[in-house]
């Protein structure tokens, strides 16, 4: 960890201290492949008192995209499952996101420095004006390299994995059903992320990463 990690830390920690605030509404952003792998032989028929069984050989059948955003402090959710995720998709999911907060001066949006990321994703896909417009809306916020869990999409994708994505799904058509289902299913239940990990925290629990960018912060050593 350099000093540029730790202020970039320290600016998504601080962020996520905030209050609600639906004018500057702060919404994590991440994607995920989804591999597709169907059965070679089709699946014992399930009978009452017995758990499902499979045979051990499968197809693999490809790969998909899902992008997906979570606003922690509402709960609500939004994911878009794609064949590929280019700068392109990239575009269409931040004017759906754009269109879900028309009242929003800035969506404050946490993702990775990915080279898809950023407005220039807009401009390649857009007008000069349509794409001014829609990078207007947001304000970037990059997690650090190689430390995707400040990110509080990844205790989704955690969710998504185990309910969803652990066992075998031939085809994105049905990978897209099943995976926005749960989304809207836990969006609609409104599941917030309450997020533990503060600026205090950081300067202690990570104090020797401090102390070497800089020995004055060693006093937020605990003893």
């Amino acid at each position: 960890m350099n000093a540029a990690f730790l202020a970039r830390l320290e600016q998504i920690l601080a962020l996520y201290a905030l209050p609600y605030d639906p004018v500057y509404p702060v919404v994590c952003f991440d994607e995920r492949p989804c591999f597709l792998i169907g059965d070679t032989l089709s699946p014992r028929p399930m009978r009452k008192g017995e758990i499902a069984k499979q045979h051990y050989e499968y197809e693999k059948l490809g790969s998909c995209a899902l992008l997906a955003a979570i606003e922690p402090l509402t709960g609500r959710r939004f994911g878009h499952v794609h064949e590929r995720r280019t700068k392109r998709e990239f575009m269409e999911f931040c004017q759906a996101l754009a269109a879900a907060y028309p009242e929003a001066t800035k969506i404050r949006l946490v993702l990775d420095n990915l080279n898809t990321h950023n407005a220039s994703s807009f401009y390649e896909h857009l007008s000069a004006e349509e794409a001014f417009a829609l990078a207007g809306r947001f304000e970037f916020i990059y997690t650090p390299k190689s430390a995707s869990w400040l990110n509080m999409i990844e205790c989704e994708f955690s969710v998504i994995s185990r309910q969803c994505l652990d066992r075998r799904i031939a085809t994105i058509a049905c990978l897209r059903s099943e995976v926005l289902a749960l989304l809207e299913e836990r969006s609609a239940k409104g599941i917030k992320i309450h997020w533990q990990f503060g600026i205090q925290a950081a300067r202690s629990k990570l104090n020797s990463k401090y102390t070497r960018v800089n020995s004055a912060n060693e006093k937020y050593r605990i003893s």
